[in-house]
């Protein structure tokens, strides 16, 4: 093989005499840029790469899952109002029981109603942080939704069932139609798309 031939690997590429270029031209060592039609120059180009996922996945937080979510905040402040409201009424008792000397007798209601208050403010703190976490959160934060909506549903109608028609009964029944839109927001296919959606 001489230097000369247009076979020798070693040799200049065809249409080149004496190892340079002839002008108008570029060499073409290994790089992306070489001229089209010189075998073993350049780099291949590289395959398609298919994205299985995301393709199809709604990039804005569906209707429903935005409707849920202000539902939650919005029980949240229920769910504050009830927990301070019931806080403020077993200290007012409490200082009544005292200052008629019947404290001892009803500490234990008091401590009752305010363990209801704590209560209150722990599932106002839960809606309020599921709510924020419908923007990123994955499919964990669904199913605790479901949970918690669920739980929401049963007690709701406990309260219906032995609230008498009284103020129980007006809040299970409110509690009973926020249920009810939150856990059927999370149990459809958009529910599922967008917290099952790739996260880069």
């Amino acid at each position: 093989m001489s230097f000369g031939d247009p076979n020798n690997p070693y040799g200049p590429p065809q249409g080149q005499q004496g190892g340079y270029p002839q002008q108008g031209q570029q060499p073409g060592y290994g790089y992306p840029g070489a001229p089209q039609g010189q075998p073993g120059y350049g780099y291949p180009a590289a395959p398609p790469v298919q994205q299985p996922y995301g393709y199809g996945v709604p990039m804005e937080m569906p209707g429903l899952i935005k409707t849920a979510r202000v539902l939650l905040f919005i029980l949240a402040g229920f769910q504050y109002l009830a927990g301070l409201f019931l806080g403020i009424a077993a200290g007012a008792a409490q200082d009544v029981s005292n200052g008629i000397g019947s404290g001892d007798d009803t500490s234990t209601a008091t401590g009752v109603l305010i363990a209801f208050a704590l209560l209150m403010l722990a599932l106002g703190t839960l809606s309020i942080f599921l709510g924020v976490k419908f923007k990123k959160g994955g499919g964990g934060i669904r199913v605790t939704t479901i949970v918690y909506a669920s739980l929401m549903l049963l007690g709701s109608l406990v309260n219906i069932v032995n609230g008498g028609g009284g103020s129980a009964t007006f809040g299970g029944v409110i509690s009973l139609a926020f249920g009810g839109i939150i856990l059927a927001s999370m149990v459809n296919g958009s529910a599922s798309a967008w917290f099952n959606r790739p996260r880069y």
